[in-house]
């Protein structure tokens, strides 16, 4: 089969497909013909970085990335009980650890996956993972119904997903993005929009019981101010917190915290249910051939992307 490997972290001229043996499975696992894969910024973060690729990837060189993929079952572990051979099934492989998902064939736990809705296509299927697992795992158990919730850069992988599952659990949804985006953001069902190239968003908002923070830095200092005492902030970039967001988080009794997506089938199995009712749906803004990952890399480094970024398979 063929692979995106690499030997060592570094720029997308790193990236060898490469002819490579089919993953063997284990009693649990299945193993998947890929038809589209989704990237995301923790992808093109692992490449660039030794310790990060080491960290997700251990020492194997060369190493495959990736973790998202839709695709058809083709063979099933001896212990697989709930799918068979020609399954349509999505999922996040292994995350965080090495998913191995650059690649024409998978080796996925069946635990990690969902089959696909009929209405759903594999690009669809493929984007609705890494980020819309992010956006439900972190939302789901901390909002309620009639929250106020604060989301930023709604226009992107995760933010996308968290303005649509925010409005499914009944929160009155805020999202900041430029003011091209404001359509986009209004039609996923958010109640307001802050274009925050003309608004300041600490200027305006009071009382916000949850925030996804996507940035950490200045918008995570001044998204504590505008969060009601007993309130929740969660940021994803990093756990590294300065001593200035701290102490100012202890003084209006804001809970900050770090959160990292993990694989997990029953939430998969809830995606796809939200996928069936429409309850949610991916927005992809750019495909690319599967020869051509090294260009979806750079693209998705930008930082300007609509939606989802995906790759796929001939």
């Amino acid at each position: 089969m063929k692979a995106i490997v690499l030997k060592q972290a570094g720029g997308v001229e790193n990236f060898i497909i490469k002819d490579i043996e089919k993953p063997e499975i284990k009693e649990n696992e299945v193993l998947i013909s890929v038809k589209a894969i989704s990237i995301n910024p923790v992808d093109f973060k692992i490449r660039v970085l030794e310790d990060f690729l080491n960290s997700l990837n251990g020492a194997e060189r060369p190493a495959i990335i990736g973790w998202d993929i839709s695709g058809a079952i083709v063979a099933i572990g001896n212990n697989v009980t709930k799918f068979e051979i020609g399954d349509n099934v999505f999922g996040m492989i292994n995350f965080p650890g090495s998913g191995k998902a650059y690649a024409e064939f998978v080796a996925a736990p069946e635990d990690q996956l969902a089959k696909i809705p009929k209405n759903i296509s594999f690009n669809e299927a493929a984007a609705t993972t890494l980020a819309a697992l992010t956006a439900l795992q972190t939302l789901k158990p901390r909002v309620k119904k009639g929250d106020r919730v604060l989301i930023h850069g709604g226009s992107g992988g995760v933010g996308h997903f968290a303005i649509q599952i925010a409005k499914s659990l009944g929160a009155y949804v805020i999202s900041t993005s430029s003011a091209k985006n404001k359509s986009f953001i209004l039609s996923l069902g958010a109640d307001e929009h802050i274009d925050y190239n003309s608004r300041k968003f600490e200027e305006i908002l009071t009382d916000v019981d949850f925030v996804l923070d996507m940035f950490n830095g200045d918008i995570l200092l001044n998204s504590i101010k505008v969060t009601k005492k007993g309130g929740t902030i969660i940021s994803l970039p990093t756990a590294d917190f300065s001593d200035e967001i701290l102490k100012l988080a202890k003084e209006r009794n804001v809970d900050v915290s770090f959160t990292m997506v993990q694989s997990n089938g029953d939430d998969m199995n809830t995606l796809k249910n939200m996928l069936e009712s429409e309850a949610i749906k991916p927005h992809i803004s750019k495909t690319f051939a599967f020869e051509k990952m090294g260009d979806a890399h750079l693209h998705l480094e930008i930082g300007r992307t609509v939606g989802k970024v995906i790759v796929t398979m001939k």
